[in-house]
Protein backbone atom coordinates (compact mmCIF):
# COMPACT_ATOMS: atom_id res chain seq x y z
CA UNK A 1 0.00 0.00 0.00
CA UNK A 2 1.25 3.47 -0.82
CA UNK A 3 1.27 5.27 2.53
CA UNK A 4 2.13 8.95 2.73
CA UNK A 5 2.37 11.30 5.65
CA UNK A 6 3.03 15.01 5.41
CA UNK A 7 4.35 16.45 8.67
CA UNK A 8 3.88 20.04 7.54
CA UNK A 9 0.22 19.56 6.76
CA UNK A 10 -1.09 16.94 9.17
CA UNK A 11 -2.08 13.32 8.83
CA UNK A 12 -3.55 12.01 5.61
CA UNK A 13 -5.38 8.86 4.63
CA UNK A 14 -3.54 6.10 2.79
CA UNK A 15 -4.31 5.98 -0.90
CA UNK A 16 -3.01 3.05 -2.87
CA UNK A 17 -3.73 -0.45 -4.09
CA UNK A 18 -6.29 -2.09 -1.84
CA UNK A 19 -7.32 1.19 -0.17
CA UNK A 20 -10.95 0.78 -1.23
CA UNK A 21 -13.24 -2.20 -1.80
CA UNK A 22 -12.94 -4.14 -5.04
CA UNK A 23 -15.32 -2.91 -7.75
CA UNK A 24 -16.16 -5.18 -10.71
CA UNK A 25 -16.77 -2.27 -13.07
CA UNK A 26 -15.06 1.12 -12.78
CA UNK A 27 -17.17 4.14 -11.94
CA UNK A 28 -15.05 6.12 -14.40
CA UNK A 29 -15.14 4.17 -17.68
CA UNK A 30 -11.88 3.71 -19.63
CA UNK A 31 -12.61 6.62 -21.97
CA UNK A 32 -13.29 8.93 -19.00
CA UNK A 33 -10.01 7.88 -17.44
CA UNK A 34 -8.21 8.67 -20.70
CA UNK A 35 -9.83 12.12 -20.87
CA UNK A 36 -8.84 12.80 -17.27
CA UNK A 37 -5.23 11.69 -17.83
CA UNK A 38 -4.95 13.93 -20.88
CA UNK A 39 -6.25 17.07 -19.12
CA UNK A 40 -5.13 16.78 -15.50
CA UNK A 41 -4.16 18.91 -13.59
CA UNK A 42 -4.74 22.31 -15.24
CA UNK A 43 -7.54 21.93 -17.79
CA UNK A 44 -11.20 21.76 -16.74
CA UNK A 45 -13.10 18.97 -18.49
CA UNK A 46 -16.26 16.91 -18.36
CA UNK A 47 -16.24 13.19 -17.52
CA UNK A 48 -18.77 10.37 -17.57
CA UNK A 49 -19.36 8.17 -14.51
CA UNK A 50 -21.69 5.36 -13.38
CA UNK A 51 -22.34 6.39 -9.77
CA UNK A 52 -25.80 7.85 -10.35
CA UNK A 53 -27.40 5.22 -8.08
CA UNK A 54 -25.77 4.30 -4.78
CA UNK A 55 -27.34 3.29 -1.45
CA UNK A 56 -25.08 5.64 0.52
CA UNK A 57 -26.17 8.63 -1.55
CA UNK A 58 -29.97 8.60 -1.28
CA UNK A 59 -31.75 11.44 0.54
CA UNK A 60 -32.57 9.22 3.53
CA UNK A 61 -28.98 7.97 3.77
CA UNK A 62 -27.62 11.49 3.54
CA UNK A 63 -30.06 12.81 6.16
CA UNK A 64 -28.82 10.06 8.47
CA UNK A 65 -25.19 10.85 7.62
CA UNK A 66 -25.75 14.53 8.46
CA UNK A 67 -26.74 13.64 12.03
CA UNK A 68 -23.57 11.54 12.45
CA UNK A 69 -21.13 14.22 11.35
CA UNK A 70 -19.78 16.87 13.75
CA UNK A 71 -21.43 20.28 13.56
CA UNK A 72 -18.46 21.86 11.78
CA UNK A 73 -18.88 19.33 8.94
CA UNK A 74 -22.43 20.41 8.14
CA UNK A 75 -23.34 23.66 6.39
CA UNK A 76 -26.70 24.70 5.00
CA UNK A 77 -28.42 27.92 4.05
CA UNK A 78 -31.01 29.47 1.76
CA UNK A 79 -30.69 28.43 -1.84
CA UNK A 80 -31.94 31.55 -3.62
CA UNK A 81 -28.66 33.46 -3.43
CA UNK A 82 -26.97 35.87 -5.84
CA UNK A 83 -23.81 34.73 -7.62
CA UNK A 84 -21.67 37.04 -5.52
CA UNK A 85 -21.98 37.41 -1.72
CA UNK A 86 -19.91 38.89 1.10
CA UNK A 87 -19.14 36.21 3.68
CA UNK A 88 -21.22 33.17 4.54
CA UNK A 89 -24.98 33.26 3.82
CA UNK A 90 -27.53 32.96 6.63
CA UNK A 91 -29.22 29.80 7.93
CA UNK A 92 -32.71 28.66 6.93
CA UNK A 93 -34.15 27.92 10.37
CA UNK A 94 -34.69 24.25 9.52
CA UNK A 95 -32.73 21.31 10.91
CA UNK A 96 -30.26 19.62 8.59
CA UNK A 97 -32.10 16.28 8.37
CA UNK A 98 -35.39 18.04 7.60
CA UNK A 99 -33.65 20.25 5.05
CA UNK A 100 -32.26 17.23 3.20
CA UNK A 101 -35.38 15.05 3.30
CA UNK A 102 -37.49 17.95 1.97
CA UNK A 103 -34.89 19.46 -0.35
CA UNK A 104 -37.39 19.65 -3.22
CA UNK A 105 -39.39 22.29 -1.31
CA UNK A 106 -37.06 23.70 1.39
CA UNK A 107 -35.38 26.29 -0.87
CA UNK A 108 -32.01 25.30 0.54
CA UNK A 109 -28.44 24.39 -0.25
CA UNK A 110 -26.58 21.96 2.01
CA UNK A 111 -23.10 20.47 2.05
CA UNK A 112 -21.86 17.55 4.14
CA UNK A 113 -18.11 18.02 4.53
CA UNK A 114 -15.42 15.43 5.04
CA UNK A 115 -17.78 12.50 4.70
CA UNK A 116 -14.71 10.25 4.90
CA UNK A 117 -15.06 10.59 8.68
CA UNK A 118 -17.67 7.80 8.40
CA UNK A 119 -16.03 4.49 7.40
CA UNK A 120 -18.49 3.48 4.65
CA UNK A 121 -18.11 6.86 2.93
CA UNK A 122 -14.34 6.76 3.36
CA UNK A 123 -14.27 3.41 1.55
CA UNK A 124 -16.41 4.81 -1.26
CA UNK A 125 -14.19 7.89 -1.63
CA UNK A 126 -10.97 5.91 -1.71
CA UNK A 127 -12.33 3.39 -4.20
CA UNK A 128 -13.27 6.21 -6.59
CA UNK A 129 -9.91 7.94 -6.29
CA UNK A 130 -8.06 4.67 -6.71
CA UNK A 131 -9.36 4.49 -10.30
CA UNK A 132 -7.63 7.79 -11.08
CA UNK A 133 -4.57 7.44 -8.88
CA UNK A 134 -2.11 6.34 -11.65
CA UNK A 135 -2.96 9.35 -13.83
CA UNK A 136 -2.79 11.72 -10.86
CA UNK A 137 0.52 10.49 -9.53
CA UNK A 138 2.19 10.56 -12.95
CA UNK A 139 1.63 14.33 -13.02
CA UNK A 140 1.50 15.69 -9.47
CA UNK A 141 3.01 12.95 -7.33
CA UNK A 142 1.39 11.18 -4.41
CA UNK A 143 -2.30 11.77 -3.83
CA UNK A 144 -2.58 13.52 -0.47
CA UNK A 145 -5.46 14.17 1.93
CA UNK A 146 -8.45 12.73 0.04
CA UNK A 147 -11.74 14.30 1.14
CA UNK A 148 -15.37 13.98 0.12
CA UNK A 149 -18.23 16.49 0.12
CA UNK A 150 -21.89 15.88 -0.69
CA UNK A 151 -24.03 18.76 -1.99
CA UNK A 152 -27.83 18.63 -1.72
CA UNK A 153 -29.60 21.51 -3.46
CA UNK A 154 -33.15 22.70 -4.01
CA UNK A 155 -34.39 23.61 -7.50
CA UNK A 156 -32.65 26.71 -8.90
CA UNK A 157 -30.32 27.01 -5.88
CA UNK A 158 -27.03 28.86 -6.40
CA UNK A 159 -23.60 28.12 -4.96
CA UNK A 160 -22.00 31.58 -5.03
CA UNK A 161 -18.73 32.53 -6.71
CA UNK A 162 -15.72 31.10 -4.86
CA UNK A 163 -12.58 28.98 -5.19
CA UNK A 164 -11.26 25.81 -3.50
CA UNK A 165 -7.67 24.82 -2.66
CA UNK A 166 -8.04 21.17 -3.72
CA UNK A 167 -7.97 19.25 -6.98
CA UNK A 168 -11.67 18.47 -7.36
CA UNK A 169 -14.07 16.31 -9.37
CA UNK A 170 -17.78 17.05 -8.94
CA UNK A 171 -19.99 14.06 -9.83
CA UNK A 172 -23.63 14.79 -10.57
CA UNK A 173 -25.82 12.02 -9.10
CA UNK A 174 -29.41 13.31 -9.20
CA UNK A 175 -30.88 16.24 -11.11
CA UNK A 176 -28.82 18.72 -13.10
CA UNK A 177 -26.73 21.85 -12.64
CA UNK A 178 -24.42 24.17 -14.53
CA UNK A 179 -20.98 25.00 -13.19
CA UNK A 180 -19.35 28.11 -14.64
CA UNK A 181 -15.56 28.12 -14.28
CA UNK A 182 -12.97 30.84 -14.78
CA UNK A 183 -9.24 30.42 -15.43
CA UNK A 184 -7.23 29.51 -12.34
CA UNK A 185 -4.51 32.00 -11.48
CA UNK A 186 -5.92 34.83 -13.61
CA UNK A 187 -6.03 37.92 -11.37
CA UNK A 188 -8.89 39.39 -13.38
CA UNK A 189 -11.24 36.92 -11.73
CA UNK A 190 -9.63 36.54 -8.30
CA UNK A 191 -6.96 39.03 -7.21
CA UNK A 192 -3.73 37.62 -5.82
CA UNK A 193 -4.42 39.44 -2.54
CA UNK A 194 -7.62 37.41 -2.09
CA UNK A 195 -5.77 34.12 -2.52
CA UNK A 196 -3.09 35.32 -0.12
CA UNK A 197 -5.71 36.33 2.45
CA UNK A 198 -7.37 32.92 2.20
CA UNK A 199 -4.12 31.09 2.90
CA UNK A 200 -3.57 33.24 5.98
CA UNK A 201 -7.06 32.68 7.41
CA UNK A 202 -9.48 34.56 5.14
CA UNK A 203 -12.62 33.46 3.29
CA UNK A 204 -12.83 31.75 -0.09
CA UNK A 205 -15.87 33.67 -1.34
CA UNK A 206 -15.08 36.07 -4.19
CA UNK A 207 -16.44 39.41 -5.29
CA UNK A 208 -18.57 39.00 -8.42
CA UNK A 209 -18.67 41.39 -11.36
CA UNK A 210 -21.30 40.93 -14.07
CA UNK A 211 -18.60 41.65 -16.67
CA UNK A 212 -17.04 38.29 -15.78
CA UNK A 213 -19.95 36.30 -17.18
CA UNK A 214 -18.82 36.41 -20.81
CA UNK A 215 -15.39 35.02 -19.85
CA UNK A 216 -16.64 31.92 -18.03
CA UNK A 217 -16.86 28.37 -19.37
CA UNK A 218 -20.13 26.58 -18.63
CA UNK A 219 -20.21 22.86 -17.84
CA UNK A 220 -23.78 21.55 -17.92
CA UNK A 221 -24.06 18.38 -15.87
CA UNK A 222 -26.75 15.70 -15.91
CA UNK A 223 -26.81 12.65 -13.65
CA UNK A 224 -23.93 10.43 -14.77
CA UNK A 225 -21.64 13.33 -15.69
CA UNK A 226 -18.83 14.99 -13.77
CA UNK A 227 -16.53 17.98 -14.11
CA UNK A 228 -12.92 18.49 -13.03
CA UNK A 229 -12.06 21.77 -11.28
CA UNK A 230 -8.37 22.81 -11.11
CA UNK A 231 -6.87 24.06 -7.85
CA UNK A 232 -8.08 27.61 -7.03
CA UNK A 233 -10.20 27.95 -10.19
CA UNK A 234 -13.00 30.47 -9.49
CA UNK A 235 -16.47 29.09 -10.15
CA UNK A 236 -20.14 29.26 -9.28
CA UNK A 237 -22.92 26.70 -9.67
CA UNK A 238 -26.58 27.08 -10.59
CA UNK A 239 -28.90 24.16 -9.94
CA UNK A 240 -31.48 22.94 -12.45
CA UNK A 241 -35.27 22.89 -12.15
CA UNK A 242 -35.37 19.85 -9.86
CA UNK A 243 -33.51 19.08 -6.65
CA UNK A 244 -29.96 17.83 -6.97
CA UNK A 245 -27.41 15.59 -5.28
CA UNK A 246 -23.70 15.87 -6.16
CA UNK A 247 -20.55 14.29 -4.75
CA UNK A 248 -17.26 16.15 -4.77
CA UNK A 249 -14.11 14.03 -4.47
CA UNK A 250 -10.98 16.04 -3.72
CA UNK A 251 -7.29 15.56 -3.04
CA UNK A 252 -4.17 17.59 -2.54
CA UNK A 253 -0.71 17.27 -4.05
CA UNK A 254 2.77 18.47 -3.17
CA UNK A 255 2.25 21.10 -5.88
CA UNK A 256 -1.00 22.40 -4.37
CA UNK A 257 0.56 22.63 -0.91
CA UNK A 258 3.58 24.48 -2.32
CA UNK A 259 1.27 26.92 -4.15
CA UNK A 260 -0.59 27.55 -0.89
CA UNK A 261 2.62 28.13 1.07
CA UNK A 262 3.96 30.46 -1.63
CA UNK A 263 0.73 32.49 -1.39
CA UNK A 264 1.17 32.75 2.37
CA UNK A 265 4.76 33.94 1.87
CA UNK A 266 3.59 36.55 -0.64
CA UNK A 267 1.14 37.84 1.96
CA UNK A 268 4.07 38.46 4.30
CA UNK A 269 6.09 40.17 1.54
CA UNK A 270 3.15 42.41 0.71
CA UNK A 271 2.84 43.45 4.37
CA UNK A 272 6.52 44.45 4.22
CA UNK A 273 5.83 46.75 1.26
CA UNK A 274 6.87 44.50 -1.63
CA UNK A 275 4.81 43.61 -4.70
CA UNK A 276 5.51 39.89 -5.05
CA UNK A 277 5.08 37.86 -8.20
CA UNK A 278 2.23 35.36 -8.03
CA UNK A 279 3.14 31.68 -7.71
CA UNK A 280 3.41 29.84 -11.00
CA UNK A 281 0.78 27.39 -12.12
CA UNK A 282 1.71 23.73 -12.58
CA UNK A 283 4.33 22.52 -13.47
CA UNK A 284 6.12 25.44 -11.77
CA UNK A 285 7.27 24.19 -8.36
CA UNK A 286 7.16 27.41 -6.27
CA UNK A 287 9.71 25.64 -4.08
CA UNK A 288 11.75 28.58 -2.79
CA UNK A 289 8.80 30.57 -1.46
CA UNK A 290 7.13 27.43 -0.13
CA UNK A 291 10.23 26.46 1.84
CA UNK A 292 10.62 30.01 3.17
CA UNK A 293 6.98 30.06 4.28
CA UNK A 294 7.34 26.71 6.06
CA UNK A 295 10.51 27.86 7.82
CA UNK A 296 8.78 31.00 9.08
CA UNK A 297 5.77 28.96 10.19
CA UNK A 298 7.96 26.65 12.26
CA UNK A 299 9.27 29.71 14.12
CA UNK A 300 5.82 31.19 14.69
CA UNK A 301 3.24 29.88 17.16
CA UNK A 302 0.41 31.13 14.94
CA UNK A 303 -0.55 28.73 12.15
CA UNK A 304 -1.55 30.00 8.74
CA UNK A 305 -4.38 28.61 6.65
CA UNK A 306 -1.73 27.10 4.36
CA UNK A 307 -0.50 24.96 7.24
CA UNK A 308 -4.03 23.76 7.99
CA UNK A 309 -5.02 23.19 4.37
Amino acid sequence: MNLRTEAAHGAIFPVGPGAGPARPQPVFPPRAQQVFARNYPETPHRLDHTLAQHDLLTLDSLASLATRLPDQSVEYNCGDLPIGIDGKPGATGLGIAETIRHIATSNSWAVLKNVEQVPAYRSLLLSLLEELRPAIERRTGAMLRPQGYVFISSPDAVTPYHFDPEHNILLQLVGSKVMTQFPAGDPRFAPDTVYEAYHTGGARELRWNDDFAAEGTEFALQAGQAVYVPVMAPHFVRNGRVSSISLSITWRSDWSFAEADARAFNHLLRRLGFTPRAPGRWPAGNRAKALASRAIRRLSPRKSRAAQD
